[in-house]
């Protein structure tokens, strides 16, 4: 069958589909970079942006597949959705693409939030308006990790057919306690990324933290170390609320003492974590407030020793998530990441999500003390046969963050195109598409 990639980045699903045998005739990609990279992989050049592209001159195709911008619906934004001047009204366009040409089958994909964003009103439209043009609609949240594949990654699925969709099933989700990241990493890769000094330095200051911590004592998560010694309200109001004059009189971030700061520092010196100008701070961040701080006056002898030690670095790296309970308390044991949310930590399982990441966020392989490389992020992603990825290391990550992984795909593809002559050919209603890590050639 012939099928169109919109929104194509690295080309997941051109992969996905020409692997059980379909034809690319059309593809779209803003980005002038990816443009020359999917040529090159795949033998066809997209197009560039989507809204400049007249409906009619789009090749008739059997299936449509786009994974549409992401970024108005995911919690990491500020989740405009369709009212992003940006990208919200994108989906539109896709929309206005399916109307006219009436493919036999549509494939999208977005993050997970967009289920629930605006009250899962945002979720009903789409569902609904794709089933007023003619199609039997089902979605899935799916990840990786449940299906063999070492990363963490929800994502929202979408299949549509104007056939119905009687003869479709999800794919299986496996469990596999054995897990392990390892198996698409290289040994102590040549071309990784070592960490800088202030990397090794701040994961150094919280690893001394870990240690100081009595073995019969929880590490609680998150550990947010500018409430140590703060006293400004927190469960009833917010410095929001209280207003300058009244904020003097309590401490904020790491105990200081706001009584003598200039009116426009105050709100300066809380915790960012505080600033938000609310009424009333969620439950979840009371929580995490009170927890800190009834942690720091347990403990407040070793942590005022230790403290000045953590205010050198910027206020993300003064967070650790330490996702390792009853593990061994060695941070350089771990996976870790630097996220805007804290230093994050976890077993050496799956990799954290790939997102569309600067080169602070990818990855960091502990116990070789080194980043991921592009090459072991392209495999988390089913990417691994792609001859050509970016060849600035902050570009590739940025690409195969956005990108949508390819056996997921695959899998999905296998089920919803059963039904068509070509596809029974190709593939049998109960095959299953997720890589077996073993078979990988980590050497390349």
């Amino acid at each position: 069958m012939k099928f169109i990639d919109l929104f194509a980045g690295l080309g997941g699903f051109h992969q996905a589909l020409n692997d059980l045998g379909h034809t690319c005739v059309f593809a779209s990609e803003i980005d002038h970079q990816l443009i020359q990279l999917y040529e090159k992989n795949f033998g066809i050049k997209p197009t560039g942006d989507i809204r400049n592209v007249a409906i009619k001159s789009i090749p008739q195709h059997d299936i449509l597949c786009a994974g549409f911008p992401c970024q108005p619906f995911s919690k990491a934004g500020d989740q405009q959705g369709f009212d992003c001047p940006r990208n919200g009204d994108l989906f539109e366009y896709v929309l206005k693409i399916i109307k006219y040409h009436k493919p036999s089958y549509i494939m999208l994909e977005n993050v997970a939030n967009i289920q629930t964003h605006n009250n899962g009103s945002t979720w009903k439209l789409i569902k609904k308006q794709l089933e007023n043009i003619g199609y039997i609609i089902d979605a899935k949240q799916l990840s990786p990790h449940r299906f063999n594949i070492p990363q963490i990654r929800e994502r929202f699925f979408i299949v549509g057919s104007r056939k119905g969709l009687l003869h479709f099933s999800w794919p299986k989700e496996e469990t596999n306690k054995k897990l392990s990241i390892r198996s698409i990493l290289n040994y102590k890769p040549s071309n990784a990324r070592t960490l800088s000094k202030q990397v090794k330095d701040c994961l150094n200051t919280w690893q001394k933290f870990l240690d100081l911590v009595p073995t019969d004592v929880k590490v609680p998560s998150p550990l947010w170390s500018m409430e140590f010694g703060a006293t400004y309200p927190f469960q009833d109001t917010t410095p929001h609320v209280m207003g300058i004059s009244e904020l003097k009189k309590y401490k904020g971030s790491h105990g200081q003492d706001l009584s003598n700061l200039p009116d426009d520092q105050i709100m300066s010196a809380l915790p960012s974590h505080a600033r938000t100008e609310q009424e009333k701070f969620p439950d979840w961040k009371i929580d995490f407030i009170r927890q800190n701080r009834d942690f720091y006056k347990k403990h407040k002898e070793w942590i005022d020793k230790w403290m000045p030690e953590i205010l050198r670095f910027p206020s993300s790296l003064q967070k650790l998530e330490w996702n390792c309970v009853d593990g061994k308390r060695n941070i350089w044991k771990y996976v870790i990441q630097f996220r805007a949310s804290g230093v994050r930590v976890k077993r050496p399982t799956t990799s954290p999500t790939l997102v569309s990441m600067t080169s602070t966020q990818v990855p960091i392989i502990g116990w070789e003390k080194r980043y991921m490389t592009p090459k072991e992020c392209s495999r988390l992603q089913s990417m691994q046969d792609l001859s050509y990825l970016p060849d600035n290391q902050t570009k590739a990550f940025e690409a195969l963050g956005n990108a949508v992984n390819v056996k997921i795909v695959e899998s999905i593809a296998g089920s919803l195109l059963q039904d068509d002559d070509l596809a029974n050919k190709r593939i049998g209603h109960d095959e299953y598409y997720i890589p077996r890590f073993a078979s990988i050639d980590r050497t390349a």
